[in-house]
């Protein structure tokens, strides 16, 4: 696999749209135009292909909802691969064009696809992709950590390192590894001592003690309303990812995960192929089928012969039977303002330390804030007019009853119209929570340093993490009307 282009756009704070980093390869782009022929689209100019990725993602015109080449209902838009429509003299499409988005920054690439291009391959066909996606993932690593919050002057210095990070993980377009988080070591001159081997695939050595890194990430989303007429909705989705770091052939390796005795089982388990063997009935158990309390409930054993880079070795579902934050939230039209009231209690059974908490209430369709009156029984209230947001920092821990309010009164009389938002008119209103919490998992399954098996005449290191993350956690006023959907939720 190999890559045409790889362009790194910053939107920090919703400033000025522009392209911090852009990087083409010659060779990679004269084989595609050798396996195109007369089907071929040469990239067009980076400023070009600005242009086009932000309109395709809508950030070009944020206050121009809809574009019909976009959004007509007779397009079919390809996620996570995006089609590029270059209006140059010769014209044609890019295509896939591979696009990934977090905090200030958005990550893409064009990956070269070995295969005709009519009839267009199936995405889940194309090895580029993947390979592609995880190649951004890393980048996206790299640049902004695995922080709560990006920090900008780290991301500066990260950028003017990219090119020569580039040149160790994706020498002449064809990515071979994924940076390392932090600021990466200095090139290495392979040795020539005779129990020293240096992998083919890697430019630089392993050094240090060998090491096998097993991390459980497990992402909860929500949708409550707070209305008897609507069903309040969650899900719980969870990954198990590995890296092993070691020199030579890599062992066999062995990683069990263990569920708590009244714990639900896994469902929806998808496994990498490199897992060498699996017990069907763990692959059995689906959240599409009413659960009977008969499915395989573990321990969940994957023995597997690991790839030499970072991957996932498995993905899970798993019904729990509350959220691990419920909120309440109303807002009530007074005369000339808006009344709040929030109400947020963290469940008995979730760990009270986070590494991070934020509820950020937007308020859309209106005039910039005038007044605002609002107190917080715990945290810190910061206001930003310019975008109508409240955000409630919450700390890294609840108070001992587990129960946070916020009340009080918003008035909006600035000089300038607010943000807007077609979904959100009147009393249509959201609170949406971002946390992290370390060392625990909604579902209770666990891995540790016990739990892995590595089949090694060596010593190696274990090193296992697990922890919580919000997505898509939403809390709607229960005053207004809010979009209700009548099926499961889909991660």
């Amino acid at each position: 696999m190999s890559v045409r282009a790889l362009w790194i756009i910053s939107h920090e704070k919703g400033e000025h749209l522009s392209l911090r980093f852009a990087r083409r390869f010659a060779t990679v782009e004269h084989r595609a135009k050798i396996l195109a022929g007369s089907s071929y689209t040469a990239v067009p100019e980076d400023n070009t292909v600005l242009q086009l990725l932000l309109t395709e993602l809508g950030l070009s015109d944020p206050d121009k909802p809809f574009v019909a080449l976009r959004d007509d209902c007779l397009y079919r838009q390809r996620s996570p691969a995006l089609e590029l429509r270059v209006d140059s003299p010769g014209k044609g499409m890019l295509w896939p064009v591979l696009a990934i988005s977090h905090g200030p920054i958005t990550l893409a690439c064009l990956p070269l696809v070995d295969a005709p291009a009519e009839p267009r391959p199936a995405l889940a066909s194309l090895l580029s992709v993947s390979q592609g996606l995880t190649l951004l993932a890393g980048l996206q690593t790299f640049l902004l950590g695995s922080g709560s919050k990006p920090d900008m002057e780290v991301l500066a210095s990260r950028l003017a390192m990219l090119p020569s990070v580039l040149l160790q993980v994706c020498p002449l377009g064809t990515p071979l590894d994924v940076p390392l988080p932090g600021a990466p070591s200095t090139p290495t001159v392979p040795t020539h001592a005779e129990n020293q081997k240096q992998p083919a695939w890697k430019t630089g050595l392993h050094r240090g003690r060998a090491a096998v890194n097993v991390a459980l990430i497990e992402t909860v989303r929500s949708m409550q309303y707070g209305n008897r007429s609507r069903q309040d909705l969650w899900d719980v989705y969870g990954t198990v990812t590995c890296k092993c770091e070691v020199e030579g052939v890599l062992p066999n390796v062995m990683v069990t995960l263990t569920l708590p005795p009244n714990g639900s089982p896994l469902q929806d388990i998808l496994v990498h192929p490199c897992v060498t063997s699996l017990d069907s009935s763990i692959l059995s158990a689906s959240s599409v089928d009413n659960f009977d309390g008969s499915a395989f409930s573990g321990p969940y054993k994957f023995p597997f012969s690991p790839p030499l880079e970072p991957f996932r070795l498995c993905s899970y579902t798993s019904q729990v039977p509350v959220p691990p934050i419920l909120g309440s939230y109303q807002l009530k039209e007074e005369e000339t303002q808006l009344r709040v009231s929030v109400t947020l209690k963290l469940h008995e059974s979730v760990k009270n330390s986070f590494e991070y908490c934020e509820a950020h209430l937007p308020f859309f369709n209106r005039d910039q804030f005038g007044v605002v009156d609002v107190k917080v029984s715990s945290g810190q209230l910061d206001v930003s007019k310019e975008k109508n947001l409240l955000v409630w920092g919450l700390g890294q821990k609840f108070p001992k009853s587990r129960e946070v309010t916020m009340e009080g009164k918003i008035s909006f009389s600035g000089p300038t119209p607010g943000p807007t938002d077609p979904l959100c008119t009147e009393l249509t209103a959201y609170i949406k929570l971002y946390f992290k919490v370390p060392d625990m998992t909604l579902s209770g399954c666990s891995v540790d340093q016990h739990s892995v098996q590595v089949y090694s005449s060596s010593k190696q290191r274990i090193i296992t993490s697990r922890e919580l993350q919000s997505k898509e956690y939403f809390i709607w006023n229960s005053t207004g009307s809010a979009p209700v959907s009548s099926g499961q939720m889909m991660l």
